[in-house]
């Protein structure tokens, strides 16, 4: 079964990430349900998400599903067995300190068996690399070892998932001119307050047939509604790292959003979802759900049955996504993540890494200054 245009992400309740309520694990395995009898039918995981605990509850809570009524897509790459290295997380399964390119096919044989194991299952519809360092990016053995786990039936498609940060162009671009025919499918950030810089792949994953799943939909939960102007968070919330004034910022920007929604006769969320949806290749949209803190705040469950309810024929024309586009524009908002001219040498971050000159060339090509 192939991704479906909704999605359901066992990051989502904050209880193996960090923002709003922590949902307690009945009712965390609950909004599963939810999103299943709401007719949503992705279901993305990752096995570094509570070191398997998210693969598990998910398998527990759509256990009285028929497997072949849903698709199952998983996220491997973060080597669990070396120590946690703070806020950085698990090291990428790639760290020289750990193994060769010999051992990669092995590692993600493991990590796969692992995952399908909690998940109740025998095979993923897609199996996506997750986080993946320059290495990952970059090594012939990475991707022979993915192909392989395709070719023993572990999974159907193969995919990308970078993260967690934003950034990583032009090192997609690099995977989908040099790996795209492994690939059948991406994960970026891209909403209508954030399209930079994940516009900057479109064209790319088009024209190598790459579909596109896109998170972070909801901006940080801001195009859920109930998230405003003075909003608190909780101590610990991932969320209240982000600089001063982003949600009074982006509610100002979505107000002017508000009469295209309305004309389509959607909520936010779901014309957030539409714009996405509404762009070539991205074929699937899977927001964050979070249940915030508060006695105004809108039950989560209520939350999914609202994106999963997005009409399937709803899509805006290109004049609309054009001018959305220019209306959240936030080119050059942050610090991207991946290789970066900042960076002259050998950098022990995982997800930063010097500029390279195959991607300076691969920037001219695609119409990117080679100030990127």
């Amino acid at each position: 079964m192939n991704l479906t245009q909704t999605a359901y992400g066992t990051w989502s309740g904050g209880r193996y990430m960090h923002f709003g309520e922590t949902l307690d694990e009945d009712r965390y395995q609950e909004c599963i349900r939810v999103a299943y009898d709401a007719g949503i039918r992705t279901f993305v995981t990752a096995d570094v998400y509570g070191q398997g605990r998210a693969d598990q509850a998910l398998g527990e809570a759509l256990s009285d599903y028929p497997r072949e009524s849903y698709c199952l897509v998983g996220m491997i790459g973060h080597d669990m067995e070396q120590e946690r290295q703070g806020s950085a997380g698990y090291p990428r399964f790639t760290n020289p300190q750990f193994r060769t390119p010999a051992e990669y096919r092995d590692f993600l044989r493991k990590a796969c068996e692992a995952s399908l194991k909690n998940c109740r299952a025998d095979h993923f519809d897609l199996l996506m690399l997750h986080n993946p360092d320059e290495a990952g990016y970059t090594s012939d053995a990475v991707w022979k070892g993915m192909e392989a786990l395709k070719q023993e039936g572990l999974s159907d498609r193969l995919g990308i998932a970078p993260g967690p940060a934003n950034g990583f162009t032009l090192d997609l671009l690099h995977v989908f001119e040099n790996f795209g025919e492994l690939l059948d499918w991406a994960m970026i950030i891209l909403n209508p307050l954030e399209p930079w810089p994940g516009q900057h792949v479109l064209e790319a994953a088009k024209k190598n047939q790459v579909d596109l799943l896109t998170r972070v939909v909801d901006y940080g939960g801001l195009f859920h509604g109930d998230m405003k102007p003075g909003h608190e968070f909780k101590p610990g919330d991932h969320r209240s790292y982000r600089p001063e004034g982003w949600i009074e910022r982006g509610w100002d920007k979505m107000q002017g959003m508000r009469e295209v929604a309305d004309h389509y006769g959607l909520s936010m969320i779901q014309f957030a979802s539409a714009w996405n949806l509404s762009q070539e290749p991205v074929k699937c949209v899977v927001p964050t759900v979070i249940q915030e803190a508060g006695d105004h705040a809108v039950p989560i469950e209520d939350k999914i049955r609202d994106y999963a309810a997005l009409p399937s024929e709803v899509r805006l024309t290109p004049e609309e996504v054009d001018a959305i586009r220019s209306l959240g524009d936030n080119t050059g908002c942050m610090t991207l993540k991946g290789a970066s001219s900042r960076h002259e040498g050998p950098c022990e971050r995982p997800d930063e890494w010097p500029m390279r000159d195959d991607l300076v060339e691969l920037a001219g090509q695609y119409g990117l200054s080679k100030e990127w």
